[in-house]
């Protein structure tokens, strides 16, 4: 068990508090945690990778620590009505549609590794901002409405985008196992 690992973990504990906090209306504690929760993924980035503390373990639990957030608020606000419904559909359905998309090809014998694509590091940028301007919002009584809804548009772009790219991917794969993984 690696430092960056243990951060992780606790990373992933604090998102049901954060999902508690929103829920009940307590969203200057949620946005804070969400903004701890974001320097604690940086951390441990940079712990893994400057004292090669790199771990399989590490490799799954991050990216599943950041969806587990991610996608759990915008769920929550989702339903709040502070992030359009229609998005948070999109959202969480690229998601599951990405692990049908590794389960059919286990299932197949033609298990794929798909790390990141760049698309989809971007659109997880995208759609950390928006989460956090979304909370700002609540939570400091900021008017962004314009930027919000700048925002919504462009997450919704970058997420039907990394679908259709891992679409292609995963394409490719069965087409040519050798070809991605």
């Amino acid at each position: 068990m690696t430092i960056p690992n243990i951060i992780t973990i606790l990373r992933l504990v604090t998102v049901p508090l954060i999902i508690y906090s929103v829920i009940l209306g307590w969203h200057v504690l949620a946005f804070w945690l969400f903004i701890s929760a974001g320097i604690s993924d940086a951390i441990d980035g940079f712990i893994a990778k400057r004292y090669n503390q790199r771990s399989e373990l590490g490799a799954y639990l991050d990216p599943l620590a950041d969806k587990a957030l991610i996608v759990s608020l915008f769920v929550a606000l989702g339903i709040q009505g502070q992030i359009p419904i229609w998005l948070t559909i999109l959202v969480v359905s690229r998601d599951i549609f990405i692990l049908c998309g590794i389960g059919v090809a286990a299932l197949m014998g033609n298990p794929i590794d798909i790390d990141p694509l760049k698309i989809s590091k971007v659109n997880t940028a995208f759609q950390i901002t928006l989460v956090c301007m979304v909370l700002a919002a609540i939570a400091f009584e900021i008017s962004a409405g314009p930027l919000i809804k700048a925002g919504t548009l462009i997450v919704a772009g970058l997420t039907i985008a990394s679908a259709i790219a891992y679409l292609l991917t995963w394409i490719r794969h069965l087409s040519d196992p050798d070809e991605t993984g």
